[in-house]
């Protein structure tokens, strides 16, 4: 474990932020330093940023930031979706047109400058794909779906959608009007239909007539917004109708859909992609074998999200995830499993009985393929119903509607990817059975249908299964289930209260050894909440006393109908606090609509928000409540920043590529979208980094100073000295305090590497007298913190914690 140690300072700034010394791109992916010690681009990432790029943070915005992140220590800026999409997107994922990048975003010219930026300071760049669907919310922009609309099957792009044309007599039903008498305020204009400022093509030789005469002899139906649970022929990105899912399986509709971006790759413009939904795609495996062919192999990573305990096919061309699976294991280990019994108990006093989860799960999945996403299931059940067959011939539609309906519900996982993932299959259709024995007849004869890999039953099953778990968990039981919610995060299991140090370890050795360049995250885009809001969270299980004490008192002084919702509410504007008064209503409508128990989206109970609005008032305007919130976070905010520096030191050292989502280089306590998607204060992030370069250790405050520290000492370590993370080998603490550690080295057999040292339950280990006589057993010799530039003598005894963790609770140790 010899080598040089990273610098920590003597880089001097320059005036956009980054610092001297950059030579360009240089030898494009061989990874060899340049002459500051910037690793130049590299086939494969050694860190990413992800930059959320829109109309209000451009391409051009983008290219400013690029020497702050090759300071950061990153080697590849991550993007958004750039191709152009709809207008008004803040996010991207809603392409309308796949042949050029989003002119209000910047345009080709915005992003020429962007990547000459990347390239001037030796970053690559990696792109996000969205290949499942396109947006068709305004058909006008559009041109594919345009055409589509106009010209119905004899379009040239009629084979890129998924519509079933023969269910709606050939024409495609567009779900937009107010009730189905708003047929009548359809008008004629220059030419086309509109239906207020919504903008329909007509077909040629189709003009005559009144309007209503004229949309009868249309490739499309405009119907009523209600029917789309229940009477689409398209199929959609989840139950969103202006998503219309493409066939990306078809060749040619990969090829007319990846051109541009194939040739940003070709041109060295692009390094990297992120794939969106996979699970949306008819053959996962297929497109990427496709996607590597193309690409010259371009490291790749998938939206995959994991259940616990499941891999990735090993078949599939993909370096690996973009790390919800990561996000998991390091906040589960953090989590105090102390903690459960009474945060259950105030759960129960809360919901009025046990929650049992996992029939949660299946009743709010069950809401699903019977409201939002009847269309997709009522599709699987006439594809089925073609096949005929004695089996399915003699179980009537609605029992094998009720089949399907109950193998989604039960579903373990997003999706198989047949003949991968049979046994969850198997496994679902054997539990269904025992609980309902009166589906035995369908569900004997469903089975070999859906098991027959490639069929199209079984790939609208495996396309249908995903969307039913996203909408039923992230989107509904999430939001329903309060009883500790640090753990309701996508990718997590709720229902598992934390786990042990052995079982992290464990992970990260499965890691190293099956995907080793799959990327790790702790924030993203659509994450419920911040990675900080999460670690401080995770104080209330060492301290569920104090907090059921406080949600009495709460809830005590400002009763609402909902209880668990209310403890919901309660929760996430701890983990937030301070937070604007704006913020915190957007968030607690938002939460109260997505758990569909008191009000929705579409069926508004004012009554029951109006209380649920004034109950975040009290939190800023009644004095008492005001003063109990201050408090408690007063009580949580230190070892919730203690969880937040353990946590992004496991993240960006555990064996994977490290993201760093915009922003959360500093404390960032974000709830859902869109308040993760808030602008960034870079000229601060700037002046910090900047500060650090002085060698003076900051403390752990409000600033965030401390995590920036972290994250830049870190992610430079692994962009200079790649080899200091190349294997993986837990090393475990003696004395008193050590299960209060997690410690592993990155080193590769007998050459050892980077030493993470990461400070678990901190309240307990306060509570307990500190870290006393608690060692870590390295080998003899000197040691340095890349951190702090402590240096620490081990002996025969080990390596003593207590000065190690004097300054900061983590420390990432190196051979001096």
């Amino acid at each position: 474990m010899s080598g040089p140690v990273v610098s920590v300072s003597g880089t001097t700034g320059t005036e956009d932020g980054s610092t001297t010394g950059s030579t360009g791109r240089g030898d494009e992916g061989t990874g060899e330093p340049q002459s500051d010690g910037r690793a130049r681009r590299r086939d494969v990432p050694t860190a990413t940023y992800r930059l959320q790029v829109s109309a209000d943070f451009s391409l051009d915005d983008a290219a400013a930031v690029a020497g702050y992140l090759a300071d950061l220590g990153v080697s590849h800026a991550y993007a958004s979706p750039l191709l152009r999409s709809a207008s008004g997107s803040t996010h991207g994922y809603d392409t309308v047109d796949h042949a050029h990048i989003d002119e209000s975003r910047g345009g080709q010219a915005g992003f020429d400058r962007l990547v000459a930026a990347l390239h001037e300071h030796g970053l690559g760049l990696v792109l996000d794909l969205v290949p499942n669907h396109m947006g068709v919310a305004d058909p006008a922009e559009a041109p594919w779906w345009w055409d589509v609309l106009q010209h119905g099957r004899d379009s040239a792009h009629a084979a890129a959608f998924d519509i079933d044309w023969e269910f709606g007599d050939g024409r495609v039903r567009i779900p937009v009007l107010g009730s189905a008498d708003d047929v009548e305020k359809l008008e004629l204009v220059d030419g086309e239909l509109r239906y207020y400022d919504n903008r329909f093509p007509i077909a040629p030789g189709t003009e005559e007539g009144t309007p209503q005469e004229v949309h009868d002899r249309q490739h499309y139906e405009l119907v009523d917004w209600r029917r789309a649970d229940r009477d689409l022929n398209y199929r959609r990105f989840f139950a969103i109708n202006t998503l219309a899912g493409l066939r990306a399986e078809d060749p040619e509709v990969f090829r007319a859909t990846h051109d541009l971006v194939l040739r940003l790759v070709e041109d060295g413009a692009v390094d990297g992609l992120r794939i969106d939904h996979p699970d949306g795609l008819a053959d996962p495996k297929g497109y990427l074998d496709r996607l590597a062919e193309a690409s010259g192999g371009r490291w790749t990573v998938v939206e995959k999200i994991l259940e616990p305990g499941e891999d990735l096919p090993e078949s599939w061309a993909t370096a690996g995830t973009t790390g919800y699976d990561a996000l998991a294991e390091v906040d589960d280990v953090l989590v105090d499993p102390a903690g459960e019994a009474a945060l259950t108990a105030l759960d129960t006093e809360l919901s009025g009985r046990p929650v049992d989860y996992a029939e949660l799960v299946r009743a709010c999945k069950r809401e699903v393929t019977d409201g939002i996403l009847g269309s997709e299931v009522a599709r699987l059940v006439r594809v089925i119903g073609e096949l005929g067959g004695a089996g399915i011939a003699a179980v009537d539609t609605g029992t094998q509607e009720e089949a399907l309906a109950e193998l989604l519900a039960s579903f373990p996982v997003y999706r198989t990817y047949l003949p991968d993932g049979r046994e969850h299959l198997d496994a679902t259709v054997a539990a269904v059975r025992e609980r309902r024995p009166d589906l035995t007849a369908a569900l004997d004869a469903l089975h070999p249908v859906l098991s027959q890999a490639g069929t199209e039953a079984a790939t609208r099953f495996e396309q249908t299964s995903g969307p039913v778990m996203a909408k039923g968990v992230e989107d509904s039981a999430y939001y329903r289930w309060a009883r500790f919610v640090a753990l309701n995060e996508v990718g997590g299991d709720p229902a598992r209260f934390g786990v042990t140090v052995d079982e992290f370890h464990e992970a990260q050795r499965r890691r190293v050894e099956r995907k080793p360049e799959s990327m790790t995250a702790l924030t993203t885009h659509d994450t419920k909440r911040s990675e900080d809001v999460r670690a401080r969270l995770a104080v209330l299980a060492e301290l569920p006393t104090e907090w059921a004490q406080l949600v009495r008192e709460l809830l005590d002084r400002h009763p609402l109908g909902d209880p668990p919702m209310a403890h919901l509410v309660w929760q996430n504007l701890v983990g937030a606090w301070p937070l604007s008064r704006e913020r915190a209503h957007g968030y607690a409508e938002k939460a109260a609509r997505e758990a569909g128990t008191s009000t929705t989206w579409t069926d508004v109970d004012e009554e029951f928000e109006a209380r649920l609005h004034a109950l975040v008032d009290a939190a800023f305007d009644d004095a008492r409540t005001n003063a109990a919130i201050e408090r408690f976070v007063a009580r949580i905010a230190p070892s919730g920043r203690s969880n937040s520096l353990s946590q992004k030191l496991l993240q960006l050292t555990m064996p994977g590529v490290p993201d760093v989502y915009q922003g959360t280089e500093l404390w960032d306590l974000s709830l859902v979208d869109p308040d993760n998607r808030r602008p960034v204060d870079y000229a601060l992030r700037r002046r910090l980094l900047a500060q650090l370069e002085a060698g003076e250790v900051p403390t752990v405050d409000e600033t965030g100073a401390a995590k920036l520290l972290v994250v830049s000492r870190t992610l430079r370590a692994r962009r200079e000295h790649p080899e200091w993370f190349a294997g993986y080998e837990p090393v475990t603490a003696t004395g008193s305090a050590a299960g209060h550690v997690v410690a592993y080295d990155r080193g590769s057999g007998e050459q050892g590497g980077a030493v993470t040292v990461a400070t678990r339950l901190p309240v307990g280990l306060a509570g307990a007298g500190g870290w006393g006589d608690t060692a870590l057993p390295l080998p003899n010799g000197s040691w340095q913190d890349l951190l702090t530039g402590g240096r620490y003598v081990s002996d025969a005894a080990g390596l003593p914690l207590a000065p190690v963790l004097e300054r900061l609770p983590v420390a990432l140790l190196v051979r001096n």
